[in-house]
């Protein structure tokens, strides 16, 4: 039965490669013809913000459809190497395995480990000794995303804030801000995300996640007041207030 599974899952990525090739050739498809990596760039974004939508909708139908598009990126991305005599798909999934089964000696070898930090802190190390890139923080993740995962890591070199420390920077920062205008203000504001951030480290909170699903309830409520205002022209709402009149009433 594995082995039949195994099978399956190779033919079915052999086939998508091979349409993906396809697509790209002589009698191919216009438009896949005429990308390159920058310009599918955009494509990328919009796959995989659309694939975090489903996993937040919990809608699973949605969440294996977004899936399959976002790996559609990756086949296009190897296409395009291939044609360059750069790599291909197998070295792209060669290179996975090698990582995935070398830098889990606690699962493939006889090393034990007891602590997802632990396992984290063991990644670092073995990653550092292949000599690749030392920990980084992709400049094209979401601000409040790049901000917590340098700050974890400053956390884990043991060089981060405290809980109270970083209660204490935020009413620092808070402080300088009510002072503060032009150039200065946005540097404040600058520091306020970051500290808030830090926070929301200490506390065991994705930030990132925090705030996107606190800005689709708001959405959600200002839809829900602007279906309200339709179905009652002469009713007005502000956020977190109860509805008043329109009419000399509501001025007096």
């Amino acid at each position: 039965m594995a082995e039949d599974r195994r099978d399956r899952i190779g033919r079915q990525f052999t086939e998508l490669a091979e349409i993906m090739a396809r697509l790209r050739g002589p009698q191919g498809c216009p438009w896949d013809r005429e990308q390159d990596h920058r310009s599918l760039r955009p494509c990328l974004l919009e796959e995989a913000y659309e694939v975090l939508e489903a996993v937040d909708a919990g809608d699973m139908a949605a969440l294996r459809q977004e899936l399959g598009d976002l790996l559609m990126q990756v086949i296009f991305h190897a296409q395009l190497a291939a044609e360059a005599g750069q790599f291909a798909i197998e070295d792209v999934l060669g290179a996975l395995r090698d990582k995935l089964v070398t830098r889990h000696p606690h699962i493939f070898g006889d090393k034990a480990l007891e602590t997802a930090e632990a396992v984290v802190q063991q990644w670092e190390a073995i990653k550092a000794k292949e000599g690749g890139p030392g920990p980084r923080e992709p400049k094209a993740l979401p601000a409040l995303a790049r901000a917590q995962k340098l700050l974890r890591r400053l956390g884990r070199e043991h060089r981060g804030l405290s809980a109270a420390e970083a209660k204490a920077a935020l009413e620092r920062v808070l402080r300088r801000l009510e002072a503060a205008s032009g150039v200065e203000a946005e540097a404040a504001v600058g520091d306020l995300l970051l500290a808030a951030v830090d926070v929301a480290r200490l506390h065991g909170v994705e930030a990132e996640q925090a705030l996107r699903e606190r800005v689709d309830r708001l959405s959600a409520e200002m839809n829900e007041r602007r279906r309200e205002s339709a179905a009652s022209p002469d009713v007005v709402q502000a956020p977190g207030k109860p509805a008043e009149r329109r009419g000399r009433s509501a001025m007096t």
